[in-house]
């Protein structure tokens, strides 16, 4: 979370209640990006109440990639999800995820947007072509490739190193995922916009950060790696009520 304290209590009260549900075991970790209103003090008000939630906080704003590497490398369960603190979808859609995962035996579920016109045309446009371009460069099919859903075994991140700092995060981990012998599954949801706070994802920062990453990570992110040992991938299917 950078900046989130229009909806972070929002955000946390709804994923306990999903978690709850679906999870056996979970833990909610937050990633505080050196936010510099409220927030942090609202989510050490939460982990005072329940000892699943913890907050690791970065002494200077890292951008995307760098709070989910310290993110990724804090969780201790089998499977992990992650989302944007704006709540973009219902938590709710963990069940028909970990559903999926199960069925299709994915080591990872992305999610696509049904809908995202209400956007507006600028981001709808930047979203399909740089789809577009991934797709192009990489021979990805994840339709939706920065969409914060993604539910992945704790195998695929072992397995895959990643490098970005910024919002080419996503990209680096679902073309690495693939190129690794990762089997990668797609589930439709629906997507709820921004109503509270500002986002800076679109930024023309964050673009050029994009960019200027891929340029260099582009011969990192082509190559193909033999896949796992079989007995290092997750065999039989996760548990219909896993660790989170």
């Amino acid at each position: 979370m950078f900046n989130e304290e229009a909806n972070i209590e929002h955000a946390l009260f709804y994923a306990q209640d999903a978690l709850a549900e679906h999870a056996r075991e979970y833990e909610i970790i937050i990633v505080d990006d050196a936010s510099t209103d409220q927030s942090p003090e609202l989510v050490r008000r939460a982990v005072a109440g329940n000892p699943r939630i913890r907050l690791i906080q970065h002494e200077f704003n890292k951008k995307l990639g760098a709070s989910l590497k310290t993110g990724f490398a804090a969780a201790r369960n089998e499977l992990i999800l992650y989302m944007d603190a704006d709540l973009p979808f219902d938590p709710e859609v963990l069940g028909r995820a970990i559903r999926a995962m199960n069925v299709t035996r994915a080591d990872m579920i992305a999610g696509y947007r049904f809908d995202r016109t209400t956007e507006g045309w600028k981001r709808t446009a930047y979203s399909f072509f740089y789809n577009l371009l991934i797709s192009v460069l990489f021979g990805s099919r994840v339709r939706d490739v920065n969409f914060s859903f993604k539910l992945m075994k704790r195998a695929v991140l072992e397995a895959v190193e990643l490098r970005s700092e910024g919002s080419l995060i996503d990209a680096e981990l679902v073309v690495k995922a693939v190129k690794r012998g990762f089997s990668v599954q797609q589930i439709g949801l629906d997507y709820f916009p921004r109503v509270r706070g500002a986002s800076t994802l679109s930024s023309p920062s964050v673009i050029f950060k994009i960019f200027g990453e891929l340029w260099k990570l582009y011969p990192d992110m082509r190559r193909r790696t033999p896949p796992p040992e079989q007995g290092s991938r997750a065999e039989p299917a996760v548990s219909p009520t896993p660790e989170l």
